[in-house]
């Protein structure tokens, strides 16, 4: 059996019928499969490799680390320098209140953990989400996923969870005393690259600064430059109380973290001790590789190159087969008239001869494919991608 039959055969599925392209390596903005073609990654992961594959200095920090020691022991019991020196950075470019990282394995059980957190914090236990909000797929982010179709075959669920119309005002008194928090993407990604108004998120802020219910704002998406920003939530001048990170996190090792103020934080350490606990969060590894892809995003200009190349792409997709791009820095839904015709797109971006292009569909936008390559794509590569995509659309 060759590679493709047994990953169909022995690896868990998702769909019934995965792209099952088969990578043999990926370096910059490139994938290569196991003939050596090569594809234009338009989705880095899903907004994983914000700073490419194979960055060398994040290479480098791995086998580095690799050297001094891998587990230690469960998260929080002794001092591992990777996860102090990442929280320590982390911390020194965010907001004041953002001062203690809790790590975790990724960016769902980072959702788990700040709801527990907010629970906890506030003794409160209703749950304020969005409608086409996507926070992961575990039993509890599941249950603040904004999409009955994903929910309804795993009920029951988390009681006390209430979804809302996001950038919509009509509900801002639901945020009362009994609300534990307020759980939303400060740019919706699922959805399909959705924006709120500024003024409505800090509507929402100023909400729940009144009631004591905690805002929570998941970038796990959003975060590390994508935006063109190091967070988003910079474009709309709020400070959440729990901000959630994950798939760049970690440099292209797993890893996620809530952040909250440390005195927040701190009522997972009593009434029960032990609050929330992991074996493997913040691995010594993968926030070493952390650590290192951040640097690069703060040293190597890729933040501030990230408006020139949005702009580019925008500039160049223009097709009558094209309904809508919406765009939010490095991250784009382009739009047709139906998940079909966005499916025969994908398949045969894949398929083009030369260089394919690598992308794939949004969940609640499944009209729309995704464009969210590394930050460290060239002009050279958007120009070549944008072009195949003309020339399929053409086709």
């Amino acid at each position: 059996m060759n590679q493709r039959e047994l990953f169909l055969q022995h690896v868990g599925q998702t769909s019934a019928a995965p792209l099952a392209l088969e990578i043999a390596r990926a370096r910059g903005c490139s994938l290569f499969d196991e003939k050596g073609k090569e594809y234009i990654d338009l989705i880095g992961g899903i907004s994983v490799a914000n700073t490419g594959h194979g960055h060398p200095a994040v290479i480098d920090a791995i086998k580095k680390q690799l050297d001094n020691y891998l587990h230690v022991m469960v998260y929080g019991e002794v001092v591992q320098s990777p996860q102090v020196r990442y929280a320590k950075l982390l911390a020194d470019h965010l907001p004041e209140t953002l001062n203690s990282v809790y790590f975790t394995n990724s960016g769902a059980e980072a959702v788990e953990g700040a709801m527990k957190l907010a629970k906890r914090y506030t003794g409160r236990t209703r749950i304020i989400a969005a409608k086409n909000s996507y926070h992961g797929s575990t039993q509890g982010a599941l249950s603040v996923l904004g999409d009955e179709y994903w929910r309804n075959a795993f009920r029951p669920l988390l009681p006390g969870i209430l979804h809302i119309d996001y950038n919509k005002y009509d509900w801002l008194d639901q945020i009362d005393t009994s609300t534990a928090c307020v759980l939303l993407e400060t740019i919706q990604a699922e959805g399909g690259i959705l924006a709120p108004d500024k003024s409505w998120l800090q509507a929402v802020r100023q909400r729940c600064t009144e009631t004591g219910a905690l805002l929570i704002l998941d970038e796990i998406q959003a975060g590390f430059g994508r935006t063109g920003k190091l967070w988003g939530f910079e474009h709309f001048d709020v400070v959440p109380d729990v901000l959630l990170l994950g798939k760049a996190l970690g440099g292209g090792m797993p890893l996620g973290a809530f952040i909250s103020d440390r005195r927040i934080m701190m009522s997972l350490t009593e009434n029960p001790v032990l609050g929330h606990i992991t074996t493997f969060g913040g691995h010594p590894v993968c926030c070493a590789a952390g650590y290192a892809a951040l640097k690069v995003l703060l040293n190597e200009g890729l933040i501030q190159a990230v408006a020139q190349k949005e702009q580019i792409f925008r500039s160049l997709l223009h097709h009558p087969a094209i309904k809508e791009v919406r765009s939010f820095g490095l991250w784009m839904a382009v739009e047709f008239d139906s998940f079909e015709t966005n499916k025969m797109v994908i398949d045969r971006l894949l398929e083009h001869n030369g260089t394919g292009v690598f992308t794939d569909w949004f969940l609640f936008a499944p009209a729309c494919f995704r464009i969210c390559p590394p930050l460290t794509i060239t002009e050279e590569a958007i120009k070549k991608a944008c072009t195949t995509i003309m020339h399929v659309l053409n086709q």
